[in-house]
C-alpha cells in the first residue's frame, strides 16, 4: 500500500468523527424540541427588501388592528431623531398601506421639534385642538416612542409642551412624564 492511499484511508476515518465533533464545539446549546421565540413588536409588516447602494434600514412602529407593528424602510440615510420622526409623520409609504398598515397620529398628536439630549430623545408636541376626538392617544404616543427608543442612540423618549414636560398616555392608561420606552407599551405590542 502506498502513502498516498494511507493517508486518504485515514481521512475516510477521520472525517466523520470530525463533522460529529465540530457542532459541539461552536457554543449553541441543542434543545431537544423546537421553541417559539416571541418577538418584541407584532409580526412584521413585510420582510425588508434588500438595501439599494447607498441606502440603510431604518425602523418604523405603525399601527394595524390597533397594535403597533414594526416595519423596516429604506431611506437615504438614518439622520437624526426630528429627520426619523418626521418619516414617521409622513406616514405609511403605498406598500405599507397595501399591508395593511396606518397610523394613529393625524389628529392625535402635533409634533413641534424632536431632539436628542444626554441620550433620551425630547419631542416638543403642541396642544391638540378642540376638535381632534381621538381616543387613540396611547396608540399614537406609543407610535412615536416605539420608533425612536428603537434607535441605537436614544436610551428614551419624554415630551414637552411649551418647554416643559408633557405627561402622555402609556399602554394601561396611566400617564408618564418620562422618559418612555417600547417596554410602556406591552399592551399595544404584543404578538397579533
Amino acid at each position: 500500500m502506498t502513502r498516498r492511499t494511507q493517508s486518504s484511508g485515514r481521512w475516510r476515518v477521520l472525517l466523520p468523527v470530525v463533522a460529529l465533533l465540530l457542532p459541539a464545539g461552536c457554543g449553541v446549546p441543542a434543545d431537544e424540541q423546537p421553541r417559539a421565540v416571541e418577538p418584541p413588536f407584532g409580526p412584521p409588516a413585510a420582510p425588508a427588501a434588500s438595501s439599494a447602494p447607498g441606502q440603510v434600514e431604518q425602523a418604523f412602529c405603525l399601527v394595524r388592528d390597533g397594535r403597533l407593528v414594526r416595519t423596516v424602510r429604506q431611506v437615504d440615510a438614518v439622520g437624526g431623531v426630528d429627520g426619523h420622526l418626521r418619516r414617521l409623520l409622513a406616514g405609511p409609504t403605498r406598500a405599507e398601506r397595501a399591508a395593511g398598515l396606518g397610523t394613529a397620529l393625524p389628529g392625535a398628536v402635533h409634533v413641534v421639534d424632536a431632539r436628542l439630549v444626554d441620550g433620551r430623545a425630547q419631542v416638543e408636541v403642541e396642544p391638540p385642538g378642540e376638535e381632534s376626538g381621538r381616543s387613540d392617544e396611547a396608540l399614537a404616543y406609543g407610535q412615536i416612542v416605539c420608533t425612536l427608543d428603537g434607535r441605537s442612540d436614544v436610551a428614551g423618549v419624554s415630551f414637552l409642551l411649551r418647554g416643559r414636560p408633557l405627561e402622555v398616555p402609556r399602554a394601561d392608561g396611566s400617564l408618564s412624564s418620562g422618559p418612555l420606552t417600547a417596554a410602556d407599551y406591552p399592551a399595544v405590542t404584543g404578538p397579533d
